[in-house]
């Protein structure tokens, strides 16, 4: 990883983590390999319409793979975090041989600065590169059980949120690896904090955006009516005042969907669901809300590493 046009304390972190700097890039060139092997052997189990009867094992394993690699990314930025916290920062803090560093004239802020850039550099190129090898792959399967577009895993394996949560990590380290500065505890409570954005982040992205509805008489059938790629989010039974119901109310107690009884007033029903054309639009506004928790952890960081040894 090290470059010779890389001077000062950036040439020094990277000398110092050459070996683990490495990790993305191995790992996107060998899914690279991987995946167009897997690609190019295996065959579509429905091609021209017809179900072949031979065991596909290119297929079976792609998916097998695809599944492995989107819960690996899913986890990257919290690995990364753990990295940037731990070894990058809290330990040259509890070792002390950050003083090492300054004694060489530079400043605080820049020694932060190189932890910083190179992990974020290499944090943006390594995970876009998995990101596009994943999608590579996932077009093969898309559509199959589990590799829905809104799936978790897929979702932020494949789109540009995963970058931001790589810059998130980076930021929320070099935060956390200062206030803490114990390697292993530091490692901990970045990747605990990184997991929960993740988490928060995951629930509330579907309403981020408006939801689409169609609605219809009881008499008309749902099916044909939602696009196959859309990623329902509720549906039930409309009420002549407006209210709505859930879809479970009429089979309770007629054991059937299109018989309501006459005292719950059911005339339609209905479906909310988001079409595949927010998936972009759900990806860029969750990675700008992303970048500026990083922007602003980042700040913090900087903040405390000039009020700490100026």
């Amino acid at each position: 990883m090290s470059l010779p046009a890389l001077k000062g304390p950036y040439w020094v972190t990277v000398r110092q983590h050459r070996r683990v700097l490495w990790v993305l890039p191995s790992a996107a060139v060998a899914g690279l390999a991987a995946v167009v092997a897997l690609r190019v052997w295996a065959v579509d189990p429905d091609a021209d319409g017809v179900m072949t009867q031979t065991p596909n094992h290119a297929y079976s394993l792609l998916r097998i793979c695809m599944e492995w690699a989107g819960g690996v990314l899913l986890f990257l930025p919290l690995l990364v975090g753990a990295f940037v916290a731990g070894p990058m920062i809290a330990r040259e803090l509890e070792s002390g041989t950050w003083r090492l560093a300054l004694s060489q004239s530079i400043t605080a802020r820049a020694w932060l600065g190189a932890k910083v850039v190179v992990a974020a550099a290499v944090a943006v190129l390594g995970s876009a590169a998995l990101a596009g090898v994943y999608r590579l792959g996932w077009s093969r399967v898309y559509g199959s059980y589990q590799f829905h577009w809104a799936d978790r895993g897929p979702y932020e394996a494949g789109g540009p949120v995963l970058i931001g949560y790589c810059l998130l990590a980076v930021a929320v380290g070099a935060l956390v690896g200062q206030l803490i500065r114990r390697t292993l505890v530091a490692m901990a409570v970045t990747g605990l904090l990184t997991g929960l954005v993740l988490l928060c982040l995951g629930a509330l992205r579907w309403s981020l955006l408006s939801v689409e509805t169609i609605t219809g008489p009881l008499s008309e059938k749902l099916a044909g009516r939602i696009p196959r790629s859309a990623m329902l989010v509720d549906s039930g039974y409309l009420t002549a005042t407006g209210e709505r119901l859930p879809g479970y109310v009429c089979f309770q107690r007629t054991h059937s969907l299109q018989d309501c009884p006459v005292d719950l007033n059911v005339i339609g029903w209905y479906t909310d669901f988001h079409p595949i054309s927010h998936y972009w639009l759900t990806q860029l506004v969750e990675t700008s809300i992303v970048l500026a928790l990083a922007s602003a952890a980042l700040y913090a960081a900087f903040r405390l590493g000039r009020a700490r040894r100026g």
